[in-house]
């Protein structure tokens, strides 16, 4: 992998950075990303670089602005020369019943955590198939095939991530491209972090309930599935043992979705 250039959108924290490193770790070049684009985010990508000997870019992009999205993937290619491998990660959750759900939200959530994915792997793809190989990793959740009260964005959007890798692996089938998706259960990110205040509020719970009862009741393991794991996973995707596993979803979530 010491060749190839990776993009991870939503980089600079949880499971984004968590990815980011794992690659930095096989030798890959990686591309860390967010809108903020602060001292903090670009100090991130130099730590990840001088710990891995590889390089690192920082390059912010709005997920939310389908011209930033595809700006990423040109600004990456004029860099490294490439785009190998991506994964499309950026997100953001709220928790709200569907009739006080502010509209505004739900614009942002199907924005950033769906058509994010669709405007970057548009881009990228042209790229992949000059290769002859690339790798698309899709973050879709448990949410991407099960739903949960109170998140009809997020889950509309996860559905909507699964069937878009689906479309997009028998597109590129034949390339030398994979298209997969990661379904990942509760991990203990910032953005599930931020959602336990609407969750104790929405179920009229304290947080230590929320927790036990609501995020973990349906994740058998009765564990957070860990950063480490998923960035493992995505590492498994990319590699060549993966080559012909395509057009599908990989579940780490403690066994939610076995019921």
């Amino acid at each position: 992998m010491t060749s190839r250039t990776a993009i991870v959108t939503g980089s600079t924290s949880g499971i984004g950075l968590a990815i980011a490193k794992a690659f930095a770790a096989s030798g890959m070049n990686v591309v860390v990303n967010s809108f903020s684009d602060t001292a903090q985010d670009h100090a991130i990508a130099e730590t990840i670089a001088n710990e891995h000997s590889t390089e690192v870019a920082y390059l912010q992009a709005d997920m939310s602005n389908g011209v930033d999205c595809r700006a990423l993937v040109a600004k990456t290619a004029e860099k490294f020369g490439s785009v190998d491998i991506l994964v499309n990660n950026a997100g953001i959750q709220h928790v709200a019943p569907v009739e006080e759900f502010p509209p505004e939200k739900w614009d942002a959530i199907i924005a950033i955590n769906l058509s994010s994915a669709f405007h970057t792997t548009a881009a990228a793809i042209p790229l992949m198939k000059k290769a002859g190989w690339g790798r698309v990793i899709n973050i879709a959740s448990a949410h991407g095939l099960v739903a949960s009260p109170f998140k009809s964005a997020y889950v509309s959007a996860k559905h909507g991530i699964v069937g878009f890798t689906k479309t997009v692996a028998l597109e590129v089938a034949t390339a030398g491209i994979t298209c997969n998706a990661i379904c990942p259960g509760y991990v203990l990110t910032p953005l599930v972090e931020a959602q336990i205040p609407d969750q104790m509020k929405a179920h009229d719970m304290d947080r230590e309930t929320v927790i036990r009862d609501v995020m973990l009741d349906k994740q058998p393991t009765k564990k957070f599935v860990t950063v480490e794991q998923i960035a493992a996973t995505a590492t498994f995707l990319v590699s060549d043992a993966a080559a012909q596993i395509n057009g599908t979803h990989v579940s780490v979530d403690g066994g939610w979705t076995a019921a």
